[in-house]
This record gives C-alpha cells, sequence and structure tokens, in this order.
C-alpha cells in the first residue's frame, strides 16, 4: 500500500473514531467530515473514470447530507420557542441525514451506482466500516419507532425487488447491505449489544466473499460461473458463504438475526418481526438461485484456474463459516 494511500486509511479510521466517541453534536458532524475527506482519496484512481465518477456521486451525497446534519444541529441548538417546539422535526431530519450517509432505503438512491465504479476493497469499506458512524449516532437519539419501522420494512422491499435481475455482484452485494442495514436498525429497538454482534458476523462474512471476488478479479456473475466450473472447494466455501449471508441455519450468519427476532418479539414488534422474515426469504431466493447455478450447471467455455488453498487469510476465514456447523448448536445447547 502507497504511503498516502495508508495515511488516509488512518484519518478515515480516527474520523470514526472522533464521530462515535465525541461529547457533543458538533464533534461528531466534525468525525463524519474528516471521516468523508479521507476516504475520497481511496476511492480515487489514476486513469480510472469509472472509480473517479464514483468519488464524486459519493461525495455530492455525503456532503449534503453532512450539511442537513449541521443545519439540524443548529436548529436544535436555539432556544427560540418556535425551534422548541419543532424539535421533533429536526431530530427526523437529522436521523434521515444519517440513514442517508449509511445507505438506507429510501435513501439509497446513490449506494449501488457508486458501488459499481470501485474495487472490491473500497466496496468492502463501503459495506461495513463507513456504516459504524451512522449507526452509532442514530443510537443516541433513537425514537420514533413508527419512522423506523417504516425504513426497516422499506429496506427490506428494495433490496428484495432491486436484487432480483442483477448480474453485477458488486449491485447484489450492495441490494444485500441493504437488507442486512434493515435488520441491524431493527436490533436497537431492543439491544444494542446485538447490533454489534450482527455487525461484527456481517462483516465477517462480507470479508470472506470479498476476498474470493477480489482474488479472482470476479465483478459479473457469468465470470463466477465459470470461475467455479472446475473449483469444488471454491464451490462449497463460496456456496457456505452466501448462505451464511442469507441467515440459514446452521451457518454462522443465522445466530445475529435469531437474537434479534428473540429481542423483538419480547418488545411485542410481533408484525415487524414476521414481516423482516417473510421479506428476508425473497431475499435468500436470489442467493440460492445463484449457488444452485454455481452448483449444478456445467458451463463448456472453461477457464483454467490452479486454484490451491495457499491463501492463508482467505482459508481460516472460511473455515469459521464451516466450523459453525459445530458453534452454533454448542450455543443453543448454552442458552
Amino acid at each position: 500500500m502507497k504511503f498516502y494511500k495508508l495515511m488516509f486509511f488512518l484519518l478515515m479510521m480516527s474520523g470514526t473514531l472522533i464521530s462515535i466517541s465525541s461529547y457533543s453534536w458538533i464533534g461528531m458532524w466534525m468525525g463524519l467530515e474528516i471521516n468523508l475527506i479521507s476516504i475520497i482519496p481511496l476511492f480515487s484512481k489514476i486513469n480510472n473514470m469509472y472509480s473517479s465518477e464514483s468519488s464524486i456521486k459519493y461525495f455530492i451525497t455525503q456532503a449534503l447530507a453532512s450539511m442537513i446534519i449541521l443545519l439540524s444541529i443548529i436548529m436544535l441548538s436555539l432556544n427560540n420557542e418556535m425551534f422548541l417546539m419543532m424539535k421533533k422535526t429536526f431530530i427526523l431530519t437529522m436521523n434521515s441525514s444519517l440513514l442517508t450517509k449509511m445507505g438506507a432505503a429510501p435513501f439509497h438512491f446513490w449506494f449501488p451506482e457508486v458501488i459499481e465504479g470501485l474495487n472490491w476493497m473500497n466496496c468492502l469499506i463501503i459495506l461495513t466500516w463507513q456504516k459504524i458512524a451512522p449507526m452509532v449516532l442514530i443510537m443516541y437519539n433513537f425514537n420514533f419507532n413508527l419512522f423506523f419501522c417504516l425504513i426497516i420494512l422499506t429496506s427490506m422491499l428494495i433490496s428484495m425487488f432491486m436484487g432480483m435481475n442483477q448480474i453485477s455482484m458488486r449491485k447484489i452485494m450492495a441490494f444485500s447491505s441493504i437488507n442486512h442495514i434493515g435488520w441491524m436498525i431493527s436490533t436497537m429497538f431492543s439491544s444494542k449489544s446485538i447490533w454489534l454482534i450482527y455487525f461484527i458476523v456481517y462483516s465477517i462474512i462480507s470479508l470472506n466473499i470479498i476476498l474470493i471476488l477480489n482474488k479472482f478479479k470476479i465483478f459479473f456473475l457469468n465470470q463466477l460461473l465459470l470461475l467455479m466450473n472446475n473449483n469444488n472447494n471454491l464451490k462449497l466455501f463460496f456456496s457456505l458463504n452466501f448462505l451464511s449471508l442469507g441467515g440459514l441455519p446452521p451457518f454462522l450468519g443465522f445466530i445475529p438475526k435469531w437474537l434479534t427476532i428473540n429481542e423483538l418479539i419480547k418488545s411485542n414488534f410481533i408484525f415487524l418481526s414476521f414481516s423482516m422474515i417473510i421479506l428476508t426469504l425473497f431475499t435468500l431466493f436470489y442467493y440460492m438461485r445463484m449457488i444452485l447455478s454455481i452448483l449444478i450447471i456445467n458451463h463448456s467455455n472453461k477457464l483454467n484456474f490452479n486454484f490451491k488453498m495457499n491463501n492463508f487469510l482467505i482459508f481460516s476465514l472460511n473455515l469459521f463459516t464451516i466450523s459453525s456447523f459445530l458453534i452454533i448448536p454448542l450455543f443453543f445447547n448454552m442458552l
């Protein structure tokens, strides 16, 4: 990694940490701005107009959301009676801006378009690290249950419909992320610790998938099908990771969803949890369609990849996914 990229990467991480550990709204806003300024040079690449286009789209959207957050902070700090009456409106506006920053539906318009122009490592940053600060800030003023219920259900519906006909792996991962954003927001109704478990598990599974896709420079579904043609080990690892991402038992990705549903039912959000389960089944459909294509269809155009599990990071992370066959039953028995 080049020195300037390492410097901006560390600055990006420090911006997020400043934001989530600040005692004032202005400090949180400053952390978000440091994070935004630092990530743009990581996205931009010389002689690649797609990454430059994504950088501009990302910057405009995030700057607009930051401006609305700053306006909301200023209005909330005023002691005027009229502004105090509109306090709920400004908190709602701030939450909407934070949802825009993380890419939750219906504020997701920028998310798939930005991801489509980036390489896999930058996609991983947007899918995981960039969600931390907005979600933690939403936890600080989490109210308006009906508003967040609508956001959760909209995220589920958008990811279901928009992900059905995608052939781009980056867009599939983006709409999958929108679905998981809905689940992560729902964890805030009951327990913040479950949000942390969900986020860590989601990040591990996304890292698993993206490491494989990045290693073989796979960006579209037909490239993936050709790659998997003669690699049985790779077929197994990749299929298990997507089943885990969908939240099927007994895979690792089932633990946070099970905990979330359990807490939602305890908190009497029965209709919400039922709707989330049903809508996530449709998301699981396009995972299963992709997995069945990989496992069943034998393509005549063969690419000669001599794949060996010599990459320690890929091997160990995928082994962790498979070992969840043992971890989850033991976890259930302990509970």
